[in-house]
């Protein structure tokens, strides 16, 4: 699986790409700016695309801002964007932006290896994948504010969690050592306490779940 890297800091660009090839992608391209990211993403049209946010020369999103393009430009691209910090609102553009087959991940999510090339090719299979970190703040924030997530039971916050992490029915089950009919039975909780349509879509799933959360 072809992937273009677009990262300014050489050291975690090298490291990346070495994490990369020994997980069984092909790193074909590297780019330290927004400019040669688009660029080479044109050249190679790679399955995979993989971009810090903050990039030169502003050091904002231009990274992010590249690969909104690059995914405008090759549609079937998967894209992956790395933060230092959490940006609750990036994630919510990034995911508002595109259907499926999009993740935002936390850097030091690279360093669990094993996780992370899992992440990755979820992204691939067309998957919706926010790193939980990110998800945490969304429900933290959502809680404080009085949404509807305080009316759910501590289950239904740890179904809905992980159905905002971009995770299927099948998934939550294994993580939660739950069935999936009691799976099938929060979410239709979760739907009616936030006024959410149900829905077997995953994708649209996440994105109704993170415009709730979003608020």
């Amino acid at each position: 699986m072809r992937v273009v890297i677009g990262e300014d800091e050489a050291l975690l660009r090298e490291g990346l790409a070495y994490v990369l090839n020994h997980g069984g992608f092909d790193v074909v391209a590297s780019a330290g700016n927004g400019a040669d990211l688009l660029r080479l993403a044109r050249q190679h049209e790679p399955e995979l695309v993989i971009t810090d946010i903050r990039m030169p020369p502003g050091h904002t999103d231009e990274g992010l801002r590249a690969a909104l393009q690059i995914r405008q430009l090759l549609p079937h691209t998967a894209i992956v964007v790395l933060s230092q910090h959490l940006q609750r609102q990036y994630a919510v553009e990034l995911v508002a932006e595109q259907s499926a087959g999009v993740g935002y991940l936390l850097k030091q999510r690279i360093a669990d290896i094993a996780t992370f090339c899992g992440d990755l090719l979820r992204v691939c299979a067309g998957e919706i994948v926010l790193d939980p970190e990110v998800v945490l703040l969304m429900l933290t924030r959502a809680r404080t504010e009085g949404h509807g997530v305080q009316r759910l039971t501590a289950r239904q916050q740890e179904v809905l969690d992980l159905m905002a992490q971009g995770l299927n029915n099948a998934a939550i089950a294994r993580r939660l050592l739950i069935s999936e009919k009691a799976v099938v039975s929060h979410a239709s909780h979760i739907y009616d306490e936030l006024g959410l349509q149900t829905d077997d879509d995953s994708h649209r799933r996440v994105l109704a779940v993170l415009s709730h959360l979003n608020r």
